[in-house]
């Protein structure tokens, strides 16, 4: 009889290989955020020249490792998915929706513009939307898994700053979902909405809630059950970027719980992502006092597609160029 072991032919859960990547982000550098205070406290003329704007361009400096922070090549970047929770109409209305923001009226794409910003649409599989979190996961282990890994490629755009939105149908309900799966509390307090659709929202995620209750332990594996391909390929470009030293500025309820996932498997991991704007998206402000992000700015937004991101990225543009002439 061979005395060698007996082969291991367990397969691996895709999860683990998420979380070795969150778990082993490389930290900011914390050297370059000081320089920065130092030459604003060295101004000769009053005190805090860009007032609450110096804290800003410190973390920018931290995350890109430069003394002086730029913002050259920023890209909006929309990800775009379709839920069958969101019903059977589901794919025509993400994909007229995309049409809509890359084509027809969209706020966004003009002040990308103005910015020269990159701006593109990443579709996650509209044509084949995540099932329906209603009846069980969204989405397989496996799938979440090849989901971040796409978004993960977003970085191969080369921007030094990317500002994040969402698009698409069912997007609000995975997010609602997944805020409720990390931190508890009522389905009414993270769904809620006015009128018809609000109270839709709240009886699909608490259906959600009760189906995939098994998969509530991990938030990864809440990921897997709400998420769909589009939040999880959020979720990789925010660590994707974070090895490539590139700063996120995260729009609305959507981008930030898919940062909210990451943060709950490791804390520092989302250290390189600013909140663009405080929005009137029912439990926004909930998910930022989570996760320990305060908005630069408070917009009146409740859209999400990246519009108040975008509207950060110039707000921290002008910064940048200040700061470079003290």
């Amino acid at each position: 009889m061979s005395d060698a072991p007996t082969p291991d032919t367990t397969e691996r859960n895709p999860h683990e290989d998420l979380r070795e990547l969150i778990e082993a982000v490389p930290p900011l550098d914390m050297s370059f955020a000081e320089a920065v205070r130092e030459r604003i406290a060295a101004f000769p003329g009053p005190d805090h020249p860009l007032g609450n704007l110096a804290e800003r361009l410190a973390w920018l400096a931290s995350t890109q490792k430069r003394a002086q922070p730029q913002i050259a090549r920023p890209l909006v970047a929309i990800f775009a998915g379709s839920h069958d929770v969101a019903g059977p109409n589901a794919i025509k209305i993400a994909q007229q929706r995309v049409i809509g923001l890359t084509q027809g009226a969209a706020a966004v794409r003009g002040m990308a513009g103005e910015l020269g910003a990159a701006f593109k649409v990443y579709e996650f599989g509209i044509e084949h939307p995540a099932a329906d979190i209603r009846k069980g996961p969204s989405l397989s282990a496996r799938d979440t898994a090849a989901a971040f890994a796409f978004g993960m490629e977003v970085v191969a755009e080369g921007a030094d700053i990317i500002a994040m939105g969402s698009v698409g149908t069912g997007a609000v309900t995975a997010a609602a979902a997944i805020a409720q799966g990390l931190y508890g509390g009522s389905a009414d307090y993270w769904a809620k909405g006015v009128g018809k659709v609000g109270a839709t929202r709240v009886e699909a995620v608490m259906e959600a809630t009760d189906v995939n209750r098994a998969e509530l332990s991990d938030p990864l594996s809440i990921l897997s059950a709400f998420g769909g391909r589009d939040i999880a390929g959020m979720a990789g470009a925010m660590i994707a970027a974070r090895y490539q030293a590139i700063p996120v500025v995260l729009d609305g309820f959507v981008s930030c719980a898919a940062a909210a996932v990451l943060h709950s498997v490791n804390s520092d991991s989302v250290a390189h992502c600013m909140a663009g704007v405080g929005t009137e998206e029912f439990a926004q402000a909930g998910l930022l006092d989570r996760i320990g992000l305060e908005p630069l700015h408070e917009s009146g937004l409740n859209i999400g597609d990246g519009t108040g991101a975008t509207l950060a990225l110039g707000t921290l543009k002008s910064a940048c160029a200040g700061l470079s002439t003290l």
